[in-house]
């Protein structure tokens, strides 16, 4: 008898295909049955339903999708069957391969079947409902007699609430998107000139729009990108509704009093609304852009030599293209400028070329670098690694602290000093002086823009002494300059530095050092043990994710930029460790106490003190001490120090079936969240980094341990009594099948919760992490930010528990009696 999978494995190349082989770990045998279906743009655009059972995911092609009117029957192949973690994949199948093209997952979640599966199976006749993110309700298989090299199987929807007439909605066309990624598909169709994409949403134009912005990296991704030339000059966005046309920088102002020729060109394109983005340049005698020659030109309020390379085109004629892929949406652009005839408007073209040749090349030209952005990426208005930059040479903006005076025959001023600001502690550093680059008119009218910057003191925290501060200049720290640089000491101070033009498209306050994201599987050439300061890292290549291929030297590098939000989330608490000596493939140790750990500045306890033994880290080399001794995980009590014995919070850990979906955990913390509001209780939120949510309670009238136990074992029975099919107040896997567990257990003293900012010790390093309840519905998963991306979201974050030590609150009597507890409990 063939195994379930013998044909799905025979049919793929696992040394080139990014599937799964289903030769890997299994999920555990306590969950409820899951569902997903993928929306797969192969050789035709069809829909991939599969329902787990007997350890395999039954799959068939649906070429038209899902449909929600019972009324519809939508033919269902039958193919073989999948592994259970094909349920999560998304991504290329390269062509040339079986089934090549690209995958989302439209939906996925838990089935119930009616009756017994394997027989209904059998027979050929399923009858079951559907939690999903997307699909709800009742729905049918059933296996026809029409011939076909494939059993031929039907799809049909019951009659129930979640019913809709196919003339009044369709599901696939409203909702084409994945509900694990920002990715998108559709189907591919010849596009007529001025065409909108297929997809594309009606939507009015709107006042604003937030540019996306790309990620610097060191080493190019794999899959399928485009690469533009990266332009020396400023982002401008441009806005059409009808006669009226602006253009404005990244940060929002009006530039278009100062590009009327620009204006005028985008009033003649044939379009009655929409938004395009691009780079405003103006070329020097190479024909390579020159940011110096366009400061210049708006210097002299001339714009007759500047050109607008436009590259993306998120609004177009009533129409939504920021979740069409990106390919799409630059067919449109091309198409919408087809028809061009002024010499200001220009298409950003993408090149072909292998990518090492073509950054060879735009580095020789003397480019800036290049941009790629993913083919199939939508347009996000944020930070991604979607979009990243290749720089040819190091190249940044700092801000200008100072000047010197002349020597020589120079005139106006001698260098500018350069400042940056510190990404621990905020404040302005020194990072060294730029003297060449100015022309004799440069030198002339940017000193007469410093003059008025004069300031008694310097502006940084520990400025320049002796010869190196003689004669300079301080000033307010207002202007910035954009540099080209060979390299950055490691004292932070530039060397062979050049100055290229200022820029004021950017807030001051904003400009730090702008580091290149390491492509996460590279490896390092040392081997030997590296110092940080007083701590030596050992092993610092040793590969802790094989998944991501993150080492030991990347885990403390995040640790050492989160510190400043990490730390006070540790203060003060007792803190216990999961340490992973081998990394994530070998055994995982969860340790409470210091020990033998010899950690730097570790404050220890003992039973008599804290109830137990314990150590707390406040300080960051006792955290990177930790990370030298392994650890991955830091887990906090819910006391302090200043009593032991009294929780200053309360936790509660929704902890769910992995088989449900993500928007089944929204639901529940949402509910969770009214009981507890409804009871006079603010609450604060995080991921758990793992599959669940985390809701902290900050307590400052102080009930013992046994106290905040009983009442957060009473919250969660009251869920559970209310909501029986969506929550359990009972702990293990077979409790929860189909269901969330709402920990409380974590509320014992000695009971330890993960803390915000620590990394999860699984695959791809997810990070725990605070976010304010509007974001809860956005959140596509518990695991969203990892050690990789989390630097995105904190770059511009307000803290979402800034207020969590300033609030007062307490368990009452009139709480308690609402749960049904008595009042002196």
């Amino acid at each position: 008898m063939a195994k379930p999978l013998q044909e799905y494995q025979r049919k793929r190349d696992f040394k080139a295909t990014p599937e799964p082989s289903g030769k890997g770990r299994r999920q555990a045998a306590d969950h409820a049955l899951q569902f997903c279906i993928q929306k797969h743009d192969a050789s035709h655009l069809h829909y991939d339903f599969r329902l787990e059972l007997d350890g395999a995911l039954k799959s068939w092609a649906v070429p038209k999708g899902p449909s929600l009117d019972p009324s519809v029957r939508r033919l269902a192949v039958h193919v073989e069957d999948h592994p259970l973690d094909y349920a999560d994949f998304e991504g290329h199948i390269p062509e040339g391969h079986y089934g090549a093209g690209d995958v989302i997952v439209w939906d996925r979640g838990v089935w119930q079947p009616e009756g017994d599966p394997q027989a209904a199976y059998a027979k050929g006749k399923l009858r079951f409902r559907l939690q999903g993110e997307k699909l709800g309700g009742t729905w049918n298989l059933f296996r026809t007699r029409l011939e076909g090299k494939k059993e031929q199987w039907m799809l049909v929807k019951s009659e129930d609430d979640h019913a809709r007439s196919e003339d009044d909605y369709s599901i696939v066309e409203d909702q084409p998107d994945s509900v694990v990624s920002d990715r998108t598909l559709a189907p591919r169709t010849r596009k007529t000139a001025k065409s909108t994409p297929a997809r594309a949403k009606k939507a009015s134009l709107p006042q604003t729009l937030q540019p996306q912005l790309a990620t610097l990296v060191d080493a190019p991704p794999a899959g399928d990108w485009r690469y533009e030339v990266k332009f020396d000059g400023y982002r401008i966005l441009a806005r059409i509704d009808g006669q009226d046309v602006r253009l404005l920088t990244r940060n929002g102002h009006d530039w278009s009093a100062r590009m009327p020729r620009l204006v005028d060109a985008l009033r003649a394109l044939s379009v009655d609304s929409a938004w395009l983005d691009g780079e405003v340049v103006v070329n020097g005698d190479d024909d390579v852009a020159d940011f110096q020659a366009l400061q210049n030109a708006f210097d002299r309020d001339d714009d007759h030599a500047i050109r607008y390379y436009l590259f993306d085109l998120p609004f177009l004629g009533g129409k939504d293209l920021r979740p069409v892929p990106l390919s799409q949406r630059r067919d449109a652009l091309q198409q919408l400028l087809a028809d061009d005839a002024s010499d200001v408007l220009h298409y950003s073209g993408d090149f072909d070329q292998p990518l090492d040749s073509l950054l060879d090349s735009a580095c020789r030209l003397g480019l800036e670098g290049l941009i790629g952005k993913r083919a199939d990426s939508p347009y996000s208005g944020q930070r991604s690694r979607d979009w990243i930059k290749l720089k040819c040479t190091r190249r940044q903006e700092f801000v200008i602290v100072g000047y010197t005076d002349p020597k020589g025959s120079r005139t106006a001023f001698g260098a500018l000093l350069l400042a940056l600001h510190d990404a621990d502690s905020g404040e302005l550093r020194y990072a060294g002086r730029v003297g060449t680059g100015f022309s004799a008119a440069t030198l002339k009218t940017l000193h007469a823009q410093l003059k008025p910057l004069h300031s008694a003191k310097p502006a940084l925290a520990k400025p320049p002494s002796g010869a190196q501060a003689h004669g300079v200049h301080w000033l307010k720290p207002r202007l910035l300059a954009e540099v080209a640089y060979a390299q950055m000491t490691r004292d932070g101070i530039v060397r062979h530095a050049v100055f290229h033009g200022l820029r004021d498209d950017k807030p001051a306050t904003a400009i730090d050092l702008e580091q290149p994201m390491p492509k996460p599987a590279a490896k390092r050439r040392k081997a030997e043990p590296e110092a940080l300061g007083d701590l030596h890292l050992t092993h610092p290549d040793r590969v802790i994710d094989a998944t991501t291929g993150v080492t030991k030297r990347q885990v403390l590098e995040y640790y050492a930029q989160v510190s400043e939000w990490l730390l006070p989330q540790l203060k003060d608490r007792p803190v216990a460790l999961v340490r992973a000596p081998e990394g994530l493939s070998g055994e995982l140790f969860f340790q409470k106490h210091a020990g033998q750990l010899h950690l730097p500045h570790v404050r220890t306890f003992d039973k008599a003190q804290a109830g137990q033994a314990a150590m707390v880290l406040n300080r960051v080399d006792s955290v990177l001490g930790a990370v030298q001794m392994n650890t991955l995980e830091f887990h906090t009590w819910n006391a302090t120090t200043r009593d032991f014995d009294k929780p200053d919070r309360l936790v509660l850990d929704l902890d769910p079936d992995p088989a449900l979906p993500w928007k089944a955990m929204v639901e529940a913390t949402q509910l969770t969240l009214t009981l507890l509001e409804e009871l006079g209780l603010k609450v604060f939120l995080k991921t758990s980094g793992g599959k669940g949510m985390h809701l902290v309670v900050p307590l400052t009238r102080r009930a013992s341990w046994e106290q905040v136990k009983a009442f957060s074992h009473a919250l969660v029975q009251h869920m559970a009594d209310v909501f029986p099919e969506r929550f359990s107040a009972v702990s293990g896997p077979k409790n929860r099948v189909g269901r969330i567990f709402i920990d409380y257990l974590r509320n014992a003293q000695g009971a330890t919760t993960v803390s915000a900012y620590s990394l999860r010790a699984r695959d791809g390093l997810a990070v725990s992490v605070p976010i304010w309840p509007e974001e809860l519905a956005q959140l596509k998963g518990a695991d969203q930010w990892t050690l990789v991306n989390l630097h995105e979201r904190l770059a511009d974050l307000d803290d979402p528990w800034a207020q969590m030590s300033m609030t007062r609150q307490s368990i009452t009597a009139r709480m308690r009696k609402q749960l049904g507890m008595d009042a002196t409990a």
